[in-house]
């Protein structure tokens, strides 16, 4: 029987720590062995909890006889606090946000590291449960083999118990019956013959569990004519494949004075003109902090973003029958995208050149444990470029200009059972930071008792593509909301919707009948900024500061600049949408709050999406000339086809904050191009003849 999130008890890792606070290196891949983090010290105010403090934590929070702490992080200290900081200051005082569960309630609890003490201790008013734990997930998983109506039924459906694979699957909210206690589900797969478990699921059999006392509380069975998909075929590792192909030749960027970035006291990135605080975090992933980009003109450090992080993910499956309605999950917010981030592997999920950092998280009894190689940090050279011109010969002027485009990347990926999330914060040079989500991993699979189209009534729904016999890939959404504290040149920002409209030209006036205009609304209240895009009624959404002004007077601003996305079309009044409704728009703007930062609120488990973005948003709050965040929502409707199987080719989507009118010309424009002579020179491959 395979326990799937077994990953709970992984050890401090030992090995000496860097001699120097200021990370810099040749050859980066060594910093992929593993280091121990015992003697790690914060020296940001913006640093995580430290395994010595989450020890600490788990010592005071002991006298409250909690069952369970599902989130235990850094609670940062207000705003204006880290602003005045300066490297050199003493820290603020160290605190700890702590939500835990005890006697059937959420608490969320405040503990300061210096005093000891527990400095505020509510219990949650609003619906939901937190966050489940790594030991939720994974102990719910054997609950099903406690009953013996279970055991039959598998063997029933031809699956040896020795060949079972079980996933914990969150319920989301349908009504009062699934009040007042946690409840999950579970469903399983064979595992014989393949790694690939995902590709034979027990189609039908849905085991409902008590998340608390592990209970079964219902087994339902409407699969038993549907048969177990194959396994061949399914096996996607390296090792298990009869053959290969090598498309191309290997590639690597090769950097002899090493890489251009430094990360100082653990978690401070500067590369180029760029510098930011970086941390690992267990319900968003990562965490960009207090980003400053160089002014060319004037040496200055100037402010872009406050903070920025992953929100939530709504991923609803289209599929409205017994065993497949409640499969909207919010990734964040029930499982922890954090805690579903892998180790990357060196070579291929980042380049040699990377740097490796660490997540150091607090199991449910508060032990701190390490997520090795959490995130990565490197260059990335594509042949892009930065800027060029050449000029045309009729001008007599032999110009050709070109610079390139390198950019430096933080990178995380997170297994959330099936499916595997990339998502990257890419800095460059000119001020642009684009904001990328690469899906890959597996489907998630529906069993049928067809083989071939040719079987199908075309009146019947398969709520997805044949892939395989016996295999369906239901069609379902993706939506990842990003939270994006934006302070530009301070704090106090406005949102501006700058709409191109048609204007027509009077009788005479110019052989054109019609042309473009810019049209600048500033958004008055939090309603002014609720965003629909919409192709044929384009616009561009700048966040500026109206107290700051270029030499030749337009305010400074980074604007938003939204890629291939999606729209939510389910129905507003469904229950998964009432939870999802921050994915009612792709573009929300609301004033600074620090207990507002989770896109479906603090408690997302069984919630009832009383907490919401859309909830606050709809207080319709001033945003003027307000320290604001803009929240955007990156969508994608997946309709499977045969090429995602048995594993999925990764497909991506990005938005970018670019500066706009922030500088007083092009950032870029005194960088050098390449001359032969700053390359390495690597002797070609000689084949023989």
């Amino acid at each position: 029987f395979l326990l799937l999130f077994t990953f709970s008890n992984i050890p401090i890792i030992s090995q000496s720590p860097p001699s120097t606070s200021t990370i810099r290196f040749k050859n980066p891949t060594t910093n992929a062995a593993r280091r121990r983090h015992s003697a790690d010290v914060p020296r940001h105010p913006l640093d995580p909890l430290t395994v010595t403090e989450l020890k600490r934590v788990q010592n005071i929070v002991k006298k409250y006889d909690l069952i369970a702490l599902h989130s235990v992080v850094l609670e940062e200290p207000d705003k204006e606090v880290v602003l005045r900081w300066k490297k050199g200051d003493p820290l603020p005082p160290r605190k700890a946000a702590v939500v835990a569960r005890v006697g059937g309630d959420s608490h969320v609890l405040t503990v300061d590291l210096g005093s000891g003490e527990v400095t505020r201790h509510d219990t949650g008013r609003v619906s939901g449960y937190p966050m489940m734990t790594v030991e939720d997930m994974t102990s719910v998983t054997w609950a099903p083999l406690a009953s013996a109506d279970f055991n039959r039924t598998v063997v029933e459906r031809g699956v040896d118990l020795v060949d079972l694979a079980c996933l914990p699957i969150s319920t989301g909210w349908f009504g009062k019956n699934e009040e007042k206690r946690r409840l999950i589900k579970v469903q399983c797969y064979s595992m014989k013959g393949t790694a690939n478990f995902y590709m034979r699921p027990i189609e039908g059999l849905t085991v409902l569990v008590d998340l608390d006392t592990k209970q079964v509380v219902e087994i339902t069975d409407k699969g038993k004519h549907i048969p177990i998909p194959n396994a061949a075929n399914t096996d996607y590792r390296f090792t298990a494949q009869n053959s290969y192909q090598r498309l191309v030749n290997p590639i690597s960027i090769e950097q002899p004075k090493g890489p251009s970035f430094t990360i100082e006291d653990d978690h401070l990135v500067k590369w180029a003109n760029w510098e930011f605080h970086l941390k690992p975090d267990p319900r968003a992933g990562v965490i960009i902090s207090r980003a400053m980009v160089r002014d060319p003109s004037t040496g200055e450090m100037r402010n872009v973003m406050y903070k920025g992080l992953v929100s939530e993910l709504f991923v609803p499956y289209m599929d409205p029958t017994d065993a497949w309605y409640f499969k909207t999950y919010m990734d964040a917010g029930e499982y922890g995208f954090g805690l579903q981030a892998m180790p990357l592997e060196p070579l291929n999920d980042c380049p040699r050149n990377a740097y490796y950092m660490d997540g150091v998280f607090a199991a449910a009894d508060g032990t701190p444990y390490v997520r090795s190689n959490m995130v990565c940090v490197f260059e990335s050279y594509a042949g892009e470029i930065g800027w060029r011109h050449s000029e045309s010969p009729i001008t007599g002027m032999e110009i050709r200009e070109v610079r390139p485009k390198v950019t430096l990347v933080v990178r995380m990926a997170a297994s959330v059972a099936n499916y595997d999330y990339i998502v990257d914060w890419e800095f460059q040079t000119d001020g642009l930071i684009r904001i990328k989500v690469g899906l890959s991993g597996i489907l998630m699979v529906k069993g049928t008792p067809y083989t071939n189209m040719n079987q199908v009534n075309h009146q019947e729904s398969l709520y997805g593509t044949l892939l395989s016999e016996n295999v369906i890939g239901v069609i379902h959404d993706h939506f990842i909301t990003f939270y994006l504290d934006m302070d530009v040149d301070g704090s106090n920002n406005s949102f501006v919707k700058v709409n191109l409209e048609r204007e027509y030209t009077s009788p005479g006036e110019s052989p054109r009948m019609s042309y473009l205009k810019a049209v600048r609304n500033v958004a008055k209240t939090e309603k002014d900024a609720q965003i629909k895009l919409k192709l044929y009624d384009p616009s561009e959404f700048h966040v500026i500061n109206p107290s700051k002004k270029t030499r030749v007077g337009n305010p400074v601003g980074y604007k938003v600049v939204p890629g291939g996305t999606a729209a939510n079309l389910l129905d507003v009044n469904d229950p998964p949408q009432k939870r999802g409704a921050f994915t009612n728009n792709q573009i929300w703007v609301t004033p600074y709050n620090e207990t507002e930062q989770w896109a479906g609120g603090l408690f997302v488990y069984q919630s009832h999406g009383d907490d919401t973005l859309e909830v606050w948003s709809n207080r319709n709050r001033a945003i003027e000339n307000k320290d604001i965040v803009v929240w955007y929502t990156l969508g994608f409707h997946h309709i499977p086809c045969q090429e995602d199987f048995p594993i999925m080719p990764t497909v991506s989507s990005s938005f970018d904050l670019k500066p706009v009118n922030f500088f007083e010309s092009n950032p870029i424009l005194k960088i050098p191009p390449n001359f032969e002579h700053d390359l390495p020179n690597c002797k070609a491959y000689a084949a023989s003849a």
